[in-house]
Parts: C-alpha cells; sequence; structure tokens
C-alpha cells in the first residue's frame, strides 16, 4: 500500500490496487495528506468491526476535487474524511447535507451512495463529545469562549456550541468582521445561547470576555512549536476555567503548560481527533464506532 494515492493513480485504480491485499474503502483527502494519521484510526476500527476493506491518504489539488470525487465512488470507495483546503469543496460538491454543516461552511465526511454524496462536518460533534470526556461535562451547562472563531474549525465549534445551547457564548478573534458576520448567522438558528459575545483578540478585551466563562476553547493554530506567541495573555487565566487546546503536538502545548500554571484543568486536541473520526465511521456504518481501538491506533501513531 502507498503511502499516499493521487488523482492520477484513479484513472488505473484497478490496477493500482490489485496487489493489495485489503482494498481501499475509505480515504481522507487533502493538501497535503501525507502528515494525517486518519488510516492509523481508521484501519483497526476496519478490522476490529470486521469489514472488509482498507483506509488510505489521497493527495488532491484543489483543481482535481471537482472530478476525483465521483471517480473515487465509481471505483469502489464508501465514503471519505476531508481536510485542509477542501472542505469548502466538499460541501459544494454534497447532495445532501444539514443546516449546520452549511453554516459551518465546511464539510469533512462524505458517504457515497445511489450516484449521492451526502456531507456532514464531525469537528463539531466530536468537539462535544471531547468535551465530556475530558472534563466530565456537557457543552450545554458551559460558558464558553472560542479563540479564533471567525473561521476553520473555530467557527465549526462556535456553530456547534450556538447549537446546543450554551448559556454564554464568547467569540474571541482579531478580525471583528468575521465573527460579526458568524454571530449574525448564528441568530437565525431556531435554539440556539441565549447569549453570543463578540471579544477582541487583545489583552483588555480579554480580561473582560473571560471573566465569567467555564471553557476556553483554543481554536487557532498557535501551539505548534514551544516558540509560538501566547494563547491568552499571563494573568487572565485562574483555575476555575477549562482548558481545552484544539492543537494536538503530541506533547503539551504553551497553552496547557500556562493553564496547569494556573491550577486550572486543560486537554488536548486528540480526543476530538479521536471523536470526530469515530463519528465519521459511525455515519459510514451505521453503527458504533469500536472507540478504544481506534484510540489505541491514534496513540500509537
Amino acid at each position: 500500500m502507498k503511502a499516499v494515492y493521487t488523482a492520477a493513480d484513479l484513472e488505473n485504480w484497478d490496477e493500482i490496487v490489485a496487489d493489495l491485499e485489503q482494498r481501499p474503502i475509505l480515504a481522507v483527502i487533502g493538501d497535503p495528506v501525507a502528515h494525517s494519521k486518519s488510516p492509523q484510526m481508521h484501519n483497526p476500527a476496519l478490522r476490529a468491526a470486521g469489514i472488509d476493506g482498507g483506509y488510505v491518504r489521497m493527495h488532491l489539488r484543489p483543481e482535481e476535487v471537482s472530478e476525483a470525487l465521483p471517480r473515487m465512488a465509481e471505483v469502489g470507495f464508501l465514503g471519505i474524511n476531508v481536510t485542509i483546503p477542501h472542505k469548502a469543496a466538499a460541501l459544494a460538491a454534497a447532495t445532501a447535507v444539514g443546516p449546520l454543516p452549511t453554516m459551518m461552511g465546511a464539510v469533512n465526511t462524505l458517504r457515497f451512495g445511489d450516484g449521492n454524496m451526502e456531507g456532514w462536518n464531525t469537528d463539531g460533534p466530536g468537539f462535544v463529545r471531547a468535551v465530556e470526556e475530558s472534563f466530565g461535562a456537557k457543552i450545554s451547562d458551559l460558558r464558553v469562549a472560542i479563540i479564533g472563531a471567525g473561521g476553520g474549525a473555530g467557527r465549526g465549534v462556535a456553530v456547534q456550541c450556538a447549537a446546543e445551547k450554551c448559556p454564554r457564548l464568547v467569540l474571541v478573534n482579531r478580525t471583528m468582521s468575521k465573527v460579526e458576520e458568524l454571530r449574525a448567522e448564528i441568530t437565525t438558528l431556531p435554539e440556539k445561547s441565549d447569549t453570543i459575545e463578540l471579544c477582541r483578540w487583545d489583552a483588555d478585551s480579554l480580561r473582560h470576555g473571560l471573566s465569567e466563562v467555564d471553557l476556553i476553547v483554543n481554536a487557532t493554530s498557535l501551539g505548534m512549536s514551544q516558540d509560538d506567541a501566547e494563547v491568552i495573555p499571563s494573568g487572565l487565566l485562574k483555575a476555575e476555567h477549562l482548558v481545552y487546546d484544539m492543537v494536538y503536538s503530541g506533547g503539551q502545548t504553551r497553552l496547557l503548560a500556562d493553564a496547569e500554571a494556573a491550577g486550572a484543568k486543560g486537554a488536548d486536541g486528540l480526543p476530538m481527533l479521536l471523536h470526530q473520526g469515530a463519528i465519521a465511521f459511525e455515519h459510514w456504518f451505521g453503527k458504533p464506532a469500536p472507540l478504544e481501538e481506534m484510540r489505541a491506533g491514534l496513540l500509537g501513531a
């Protein structure tokens, strides 16, 4: 099995995979995608569930996605995960998708069947499960601040938290116009948080914005490197805060180190990665995912 397949491989797919013991039936697409740990999570799940098939990485350039998706269905793929930068393209390609992924502006899971592409965004629901696992608390009971809520995964988590009706939602971003637009969209939800506030990402604004929240979420990329700037200025983290860093670097991020120093409970992005993958599995196969086998695969990776 190749580490990464390409759009060119799809043209002669039967020949490319002829010698494989497990024919690929699932994939993650992205640009780049070689770094993805999804195969290490999903291949153990397929084995544990007794499903005949494999999970592979597929490197697609943006201009290749529209033709590659129907081709993947033709050659026998049941579904795919979608990572950067193709989530908006997957939303556009989906023939059936719910209101929340549409508001999130992204689809990260597709299921093929009968000429259709059903789409979901499992980041938000995966985040909800991750918070419950990590802190033993439900989003619906927590006042939440999301740093980097203006786009990407932060936007998805913000929409999910609002839909879960967390009592107070604080959208933190450097570019205020992005969260202003997001708040306007969230207010169209039939059920949503009672209070949705905007907060500029600077020390003075955060001092007020974080004063009455229970859960602080880092949805930015800060923390991938120990040399990154601090996410939250010194002195603003309190022992009563719960801190969820969506970054997963394999070690303690600066934000989680700062949380520990303040006496706060913290968790990294691994549980979210696990649970969004498990929810994708549930969409593909209509049954619970073998969660512990998936967790072991991720930790091994």
